[in-house]
């Protein structure tokens, strides 16, 4: 019988997470992490009265949270104008 082969520590793409462990691995408090996911940011699944967030839709969060180049100098112009 052949058992596949899994390196200690590697992403695969039906690890889930605890809201603890989402949070630590975002670097954010859990109570934020809650936070993205009631409004519809983040990914999480319930099992019963557990809460469990899969590590590609962590990952995809992150990718998605990314600051692209030239977008940090337009939200501080349009802070700086005064305008509502």
């Amino acid at each position: 019988m052949l058992v596949p082969v899994v390196q200690v520590g590697a992403k695969r793409s039906g690890d889930w997470m605890s809201t603890a462990a989402a949070a630590a691995y975002l670097g954010v408090t859990p109570r934020t992490l809650y936070r993205f996911i009631d409004a519809g940011d983040l990914v999480a699944y319930r099992f019963g009265r557990v809460i469990r967030l899969q590590l590609t839709d962590l990952d995809a969060f992150i990718e998605a949270c990314r600051v692209r180049p030239g977008e940090l100098r337009r939200s501080a112009s349009v802070e700086g104008s005064g305008a509502l």
